[in-house]
């Protein structure tokens, strides 16, 4: 008897598959169409973050050195640009979660619009700032404003879904590389413009007064520029905030309770209007989406060190321990890397994402960073060896900078497993949270990685090359934490 019964479960189970394999559906599941003028507008306020945070990065060290806080002493510089840069992602750090958890309480859109509309303000005081304590506020400010940038990344959460999401957020390492590329050759170009541009600068004694006035307003212009269109342009996307409006519309009642603004993301849930935001402990609560965190913690540490260290250790001398790369060379460099890799991640990388989903997209571009940083040890060591850069040394710095690339997917796998792992009606504040960790760890990321490679230098410990050996050790275990993300979140499977 167990035979027949085998034979009859097996063929009922081919019988119940074949009736349950209506698979088809799966493969003809039709993308949602994009409110393309929304995206459109989430994207441009995005691009300001990196235009109005790298413009100064061109004549930062001159602002400091005229602003007499040196006193003469231009070895002094560096601990004050230092300042400058820390104040800015502390400052953000403070701010990025209570914007979350604002725009979940008052809407997204009344809170993402004060960002460009801050950042405008920010850039022209910091044009106009001559001390450097005002400097200090004046970029203090910008970190704030800058803090929102995970309401924008929950906007786009929720004018997308499963079927267009990947498509998005590939947008947004373009809009980073772009602004990454844009902000320092304003800066280039604009600043001191009465030197630079005797001919039309030349007699207008305000710019001799305020020499980096022109590129900061001009970062700022476009701030205003972008505030202004969205303002008339942008409208409101939490499906809680949406709710309220139909239910105002006392006249229209064939409409659905969306209003037809969800944009085919999840509909409005009930519990989202009757449930407050959790608070930041209460966020902390939820297991799965502690170690998503944990790895956006990792990611943003390692990513940041890597950023630090690439113009640092490319424009140390080479008898210190460096490459020797002029500023020039530097600069042609990383600019060509950021627009490259812009354009690659739409062509190329965002195919990687959806054939592999967020999670083993994720685990397989961070691993990456092991490779970018290990590259240093072997750059150093092939440039000592030589005592020069040469054909052989580019080779190099081509093959790390090409595997560099994968940063954009990072960030892109990163994005979608935070989304898929807020709670309920907590989407604004847990972008906010992802935010808060990754300004924390860029805070600290900078004069950790300056200050090992100091030490590497100075006491030539593992000849010279303890900065590598701390960096890959540190990326190991962010591998190690990574293989602990789990494999479904909120019905999104992420390892497929």
């Amino acid at each position: 008897m167990p035979v027949p019964t085998t034979a009859t479960s097996n063929g009922s189970d081919r019988a119940s598959d074949n009736l349950s394999a209506p698979k088809p559906p799966a493969l003809t599941v039709k993308r949602t169409p994009l409110p393309k003028f929304q995206i459109f507008l989430t994207l441009m306020i995005q691009g300001m973050e990196p235009i109005t945070a790298t413009v100064i990065y061109a004549f930062i060290t001159q602002c400091i050195r005229m602003s007499g806080i040196t006193h003469g002493d231009e070895k002094k510089t560096g601990y004050f640009a230092g300042i400058i840069e820390s104040t800015f992602f502390f400052s953000e750090c403070l701010s990025v979660f209570h914007w979350g958890r604002a725009s979940d309480a008052y809407g997204r859109r009344s809170v993402l619009l004060l960002g460009p509309l801050g950042l405008a303000v920010a850039m022209f005081g910091f044009g106009l700032s001559k001390s450097f304590w005002s400097m200090v506020f004046f970029r203090a400010a910008q970190g704030i404003f800058n803090g929102n940038i995970g309401v924008s990344r929950t906007v786009m959460a929720e004018l997308t879904d499963h079927t267009n999401r990947v498509d998005v957020f590939a947008f947004l390492p373009i809009m980073w590389s772009g602004g990454s590329t844009l902000g320092p050759a304003i800066g280039g170009l604009f600043a001191n413009p009465a030197t630079q541009w005797p001919k039309v600068f030349g007699g207008i004694n305000f710019f001799i007064q305020y020499p980096f006035f022109l590129p900061c307003a001009i970062a700022g212009t476009l701030a205003f520029l972008v505030f202004s269109i969205s303002y008339i342009g942008l409208k409101e996307t939490s499906p809680k905030f949406i709710k309220k409006e139909a239910r105002a519309e006392e006249n229209a009642p064939l409409l659905s309770t969306d209003n037809g603004l969800n944009y085919g993301s999840t509909a409005p849930d009930t519990a989202t209007t009757e449930t407050p935001p959790p608070t930041f402990t209460g966020l902390l609560s939820y297991p799965l989406l502690r170690i998503t965190l944990l790895n956006r913690g990792f990611l943003a540490f390692t990513e940041m060190c890597y950023g630090v260290l690439i113009p640092l250790v490319y424009s140390t001398s080479i008898p210190v321990g460096g490459l020797g790369l002029s500023p020039y060379q530097l600069g042609i460099t990383m600019g060509t890397y950021g627009f490259l890799g812009g354009i690659l991640n739409v062509l190329v990388l965002k195919r990687i994402l959806k054939r592999l989903g967020p999670r083993r997209t994720y685990i397989l571009s961070y691993a990456t960073l092991f490779f970018d940083l290990g590259m240093f040890w072997v750059l150093r060591s092939v440039v000592a060896y030589y005592g020069e850069v040469n054909a052989v040394v580019w080779t190099l710095i081509v093959a790390q900078l090409t595997a560099s690339t994968f940063i954009h997917l990072m960030w892109n796998s990163m994005a979608l497993l935070v989304i898929s792992s807020a709670p309920a009606g907590a989407l604004g504040a847990t972008n906010g949270l992802a935010q808060v960790i990754s300004s924390a760890t860029r805070t600290l990321a900078p004069t950790f990685a300056s200050s090992i490679f100091s030490i590497s230098l100075e006491t030539r410990l593992f000849g010279g090359h303890l900065l590598e050996l701390v960096m890959l050790i540190v990326t190991l275990v962010g591998i190690l934490v990574s293989f602990r993300l789990p494999k479904s979140l909120n019905g999104f499977e992420t390892s497929s």
